[in-house]
């Protein structure tokens, strides 16, 4: 394999890793305010549509993202307001939702721009591209870096406010408290509610981002289904790398990876076959991270009985 080969799978994992970080980024700080978004899916599929109809009406891919963003912040709320509010089942409602985004998006596809399936127009403006200054001009590394989407970078950057936002601000804090001790949260005058609330909506705002990038970053088009279960991907990165952002990105990155490996595959192995690799990894993912859960949980409860036993066997004094 030449390196011009490696450089170009390393841009595609970039380039498919994108979408999933973002995504995952915003289901990790609902996690952590203890909230399960199964909805991510049906906000990224929705940020794909609108940021591709008003990248058209507008002649403007800004006008697409921040269209994009509308969706997801009205999104956000909409779930927040049936989880967190009204206590509603998180997994019917983030499933509703999906539901909901699927044929909404295809419904306006076909009423709005009479598309049937797909829709790709040379009057839908991309996201800009470019290449990193000094990384592009470095020998055989600068392939890797060229012609980076505007959305690859940001993911860069958004990882390293993403944690420090959560482990060195108050706001971090008390949102990671309104998951882990709402009472205690709500002791010191902070609700718990409204944190949970802007974690839904700072998600619902990266999932319309990570729908902008998909369907704007390298491409001009919307697909019915568009987001291809990237969001139950994000949601998975978030629960493999324990909600933790550059752990997460690992994952995020593993994903891309396989994707860029299986699109190199198609000339060996059949197409729908090596389209199914990272599905599959995902799914063996999640099967390691609940079973060493289990594990963990046991040891922690035979360690917890020993202790119980030695406590009640020690001789007590006169």
């Amino acid at each position: 394999m030449s390196w011009d080969q490696i450089a170009q799978i390393i841009n595609f994992t970039l380039r498919n890793a994108t979408p999933v970080i973002l995504a995952a980024l915003g289901g990790l700080l609902t996690e952590h305010a203890g909230i399960m978004n199964i909805g991510m899916e049906g906000m990224m599929l929705s940020g794909c549509f609108f940021a591709v109809a008003f990248s058209y009406i507008c002649a403007s891919s800004g006008a697409g993202v921040i269209a994009a963003i509308l969706v997801g912040i009205i999104l956000g709320l909409f779930f927040a307001l049936f989880v967190v509010k009204l206590k509603a089942d998180e997994f019917i409602i983030g499933m509703t939702l999906n539901t909901f985004a699927g044929g909404l998006t295809a419904f306006l596809l076909r009423s709005v721009f009479g598309k049937t399936g797909s829709w790709a127009s040379t009057d839908i403006i991309q996201l800009p591209k470019f290449d990193i200054p000094l990384l592009s001009s470095i020998p055989y590394l600068g392939k890797v870096f060229e012609n980076i989407s505007v959305f690859v970078a940001v993911s860069w950057i958004l990882i390293v406010i993403v944690w420090i936002f959560l482990y060195k601000t108050p706001y971090g804090f008390w949102m990671r408290a309104s998951g882990e001790h709402p009472e205690a949260l709500e002791t010191a005058g902070i609700s718990p509610i409204k944190m949970k609330f802007i974690a839904s909506v700072a998600c619902g705002i990266l999932c319309g981002i990570a729908g902008a990038h998909l369907s704007l970053g390298y491409v001009n088009n919307f697909a019915e289904g568009m987001s291809a279960s990237r969001g139950f991907i994000a949601f998975a990165c978030v629960v493999f790398g324990m909600s933790n952002p550059p752990k997460v990105y690992v994952a995020a990155l593993m994903f891309g990876f396989l994707q860029a490996i299986s699109l190199n595959l198609q000339e060996y192995i059949a197409s729908d076959l090596t389209a199914a690799i990272p599905y599959l990894v995902t799914i063996i993912m999640l099967i390691y991270v609940t079973v060493s859960a289990a594990n963990r949980k046991k040891r922690r409860e035979k360690q917890s009985l020993k202790e119980q036993s030695g406590a009640s066997e020690a001789p007590v004094s006169a």
